[in-house]
């Protein structure tokens, strides 16, 4: 394929792009670490695949214990009729990797007439279930959910193959989404290839088994998404929905039809209908009644088609697209707000304050019924950082998957109603592109902070001429981009004030960062130490640290030996670690997976940056979670903070340190700091605060405040 002047541009863009941050990281950051970072942009990354699929060993029977419990959460029944070979399968399946959540297995024997009815009644902890009569798969699974205990009936085919971690899978999904009323898994065959990752139906009925034999792990088919229905293979719903609904629905007995229209009592009874990649089933398709439609019971998928368009005919012609179309995302999610955010990295929340900030936003819009589709121009892997946005439902591309963002956008660009660019080399080199493939789109850009404010503020600091060069050539670079794009996102008060003064003309609206308030901790009496947290990558946490640690901390050491001060972040220095070793009384942790017990059991966070722009989500962090911050004038810049009130402010070491041995000792001010501090986070920082931004930004229609292109 030729690439277009649009890519060329972007290409080039890129390249001077990266070329203008090598240097401004030579001059920061020094050459080890340009090198690394050079090393890690240039790097092509391997694909990540999925733990490899399991199947238990060929063996002949003999007794076995399967999961149990007498107050199951989950009840699993498992419909069969004869294939005992295929059930025995199953339920070793099972029984090698026993599910977190209690459950009962209940396998109800529709009329077996082979090794079945002897095996069945020798595996312990199995509830087996003989009905009088071969009444058909609708009759069994309705008679097992009437026998059922748990609080969700899991509907699980014996011609199965469970992967770890399956069960709760589906059933954490009803704890993260309210909504949600039926869950199925992500069905695979044998060899590996997709099976089905939720269901698609037409307008007359018919049904689409949505990336049938592509990867199964596709970008398209890995999110957490909303489908029309799931096939029966592998669902769970709560019992006492499932039984409102009337199980079943018999008019479609023996089978077929009946898992599409249990999916759509259910959308119709307010809940969602979802499946979850993250629950796979290997499923050995056609085992019980083969693949012909001609004959046998096969025949009644055709049958029940019509009886199942006739009794569903005003919604399907409503809300469902006729047949014809190879169903897609772009298809999929017509009906949907569809925005797409373009940024270097995938947000990593654990890590850094804007990656939580950028989460958080997420699910505001997903919130708010918005599709979001995440873009990442390093084009890297599948990793953890994916999959907490798949969890979440997000479209998250990668490797190998996504050839080029180029390519990408020229086959997806034109469903967006809505693009973010994030950081303002990402959008430089992008526009173009959108221009040509997206034209439609409204653009924002994310600055995250005015990166040229900070870089000018460290420059300052360093007297640096050098510096202060390059953040004027980055000022010039970020009110580019932001005459170029439709509306500016700032994080603080304060840089909306400085850009009146820098670029008037500019559209701005405020998306502060975003934090939830944490349930009240420990008190003061329960608490003990210092800590700070900030990632090292970031240059005003370095300079921080190395100014507290060498010149703030000996002084509070000095008078209290007993305080111990704790330095959290990832990418630490040697050099950094070279000071604290000569300083006792400080421990540097480097990355911690979770920072929420520092948050709880130390006493003060402290936040003494010198340079730096934007919110500090160091501050937002510690005032979530009611512990008390002091700062520096700096660090609490645009956050509408005051002083003696909310939060500590001091410059210079000796008043710095002065600060903090004060608020140690101090519980009444203390617990004003903290109950302050979280009422600030709810009024300035929640998610509720930005909501009315949120919406002007990324759902207003062309008549609304910020206008489209």
């Amino acid at each position: 394929m030729s690439m277009s002047l649009a890519d060329a541009r972007y290409h080039l863009n890129r390249i001077i792009g990266l070329a203008r941050r090598g240097l401004a990281s030579l001059r920061t950051r020094g050459w080890r670490a340009t090198l690394h970072r050079v090393g890690v942009h240039t790097r092509r990354q391997p694909p990540t695949e999925r733990e490899p699929l399991y199947f238990p060993q060929p063996a002949a029977f003999a007794p076995f214990s399967v999961p149990s419990s007498a107050q199951p959460t989950a009840s699993i029944v498992i419909p069969v009729y004869n294939h005992a070979d295929h059930t025995l399968a199953c339920l070793r399946a099972l029984a090698a990797h026993p599910p977190v959540a209690a459950c009962e297995i209940l396998v109800i024997d529709d009329g077996s007439s082979d090794a079945t009815v002897e095996w069945m009644p020798q595996i312990t902890g199995l509830r087996y279930h003989v009905r009088p009569h071969n009444g058909g798969f609708i009759a069994a699974c309705n008679d097992g959910l009437r026998l059922s205990r748990g609080e969700y009936v899991v509907l699980l085919n014996n011609d199965t193959i469970p992967q770890s971690g399956w069960l709760d899978a589906l059933l954490d999904t009803f704890a993260r989404t309210p909504q949600a009323g039926l869950v199925g898994s992500q069905l695979i065959y044998p060899d590996g290839r997709l099976q089905e990752a939720g269901g698609v139906v037409f307008n007359d009925g018919s049904c689409w088994s949505y990336g049938r034999f592509e990867s199964a792990e596709d970008p398209r088919y890995s999110a957490l998404r909303d489908a029309d229905y799931c096939s029966g293979a592998a669902i769970a719903l709560p019992r006492a929905l499932f039984e409102q609904l009337g199980g079943f629905d018999s008019r479609y007995a023996p089978a077929y039809y009946e898992d599409t229209d249990l999916a759509f009592k259910v959308r119709a009874a307010g809940k969602r209908v979802l499946v979850q990649p993250a629950s796979r089933v290997v499923h050995d398709e056609g085992t019980s009644n083969g693949t012909d439609t001609g004959s046998g019971v096969k025949a009644y998928q055709v049958r029940n088609q019509k009886v199942f368009a006739e009794v569903w005919q005003q919604t399907l012609q409503a809300q469902h697209p006729a047949p014809g179309a190879v169903p897609s995302p772009a298809l999929l999610h017509a009906r949907q707000r569809q925005i797409l955010i373009i940024d270097e990295n995938l947000p990593q929340p654990d890590r850094d304050s804007a990656s939580l900030r950028q989460f958080n936003l997420i699910r505001m819009l997903l919130a708010e019924g918005a599709h979001v589709v995440f873009l990442p121009t390093r084009g890297e892997p599948a990793s953890a950082a994916s999959a907490a946005l798949q969890a979440l439902g997000v479209e998250v591309w990668h490797a190998p998957f996504l050839d080029g963002v180029g390519s990408w956008l020229r086959g997806n660009g034109s469903r967006f109603a809505v693009v973010m660019l994030v950081r303002h080399h990402v959008a430089r080199e992008c526009l173009p592109l959108l221009r040509q493939f997206a034209p439609q789109a409204r653009t924002v850009f994310d600055t995250v902070d005015l990166h040229y404010l900070r870089e000018r503020r460290g420059a300052e600091l360093a007297r640096d001429q050098r510096l202060l060069r390059s953040a004027e050539r980055t000022r010039a670079a970020e009110l580019e981009v932001m005459a170029a794009t439709d509306v500016t996102l700032l994080v603080s008060a304060a840089e909306k004030e400085q850009l009146a003064t820098d670029a008037p003309q500019v559209r701005v609206e405020l998306i502060s960062n975003l934090h939830e308030v944490a349930e009240v901790g420990p008190g003061w009496v329960q608490r003990h130490d210092l800590v700070f947290v900030g990632g090292f990558r970031h240059p005003p946490n370095l300079d921080a640290m190395q100014w507290f640690i060498g010149e703030v901390f000996p002084l509070i050491h000095a008078q209290r030996p007993d305080i111990r001060f704790h330095c959290i972040g990832a990418d630490v220095p040697d050099s950094l670690q070279a000071l604290a070793a000569d300083q006792p009384g400080v421990t540097i942790h480097g990355y911690v997976p979770d920072v929420v017990p520092y948050m709880r059991q130390a006493r003060i966070a402290v936040a003494p940056l010198r340079f730096g722009a934007g919110v500090k989500g160091k501050v937002n962090l510690s005032m979530a979670h009611g512990q008390p911050v002091v700062a520096t004038t700096c660090a609490v810049e645009g956050m509408h903070l005051r002083h003696g009130l909310d939060v500590l402010v001091a410059d210079g070491a000796s008043a710095f340190a002065g600060a903090v041995l004060r608020l140690y000792d101090d519980a009444g001010l203390w617990q004003r700091l903290a109950d302050n501090g979280q009422a600030n986070i709810t009024e300035h920082f929640s998610m509720e605060a930005a909501r009315q931004a949120v919406q002007r930004v990324f759902f207003a229609t062309p008549a609304g405040t910020v206008p489209i292109r």
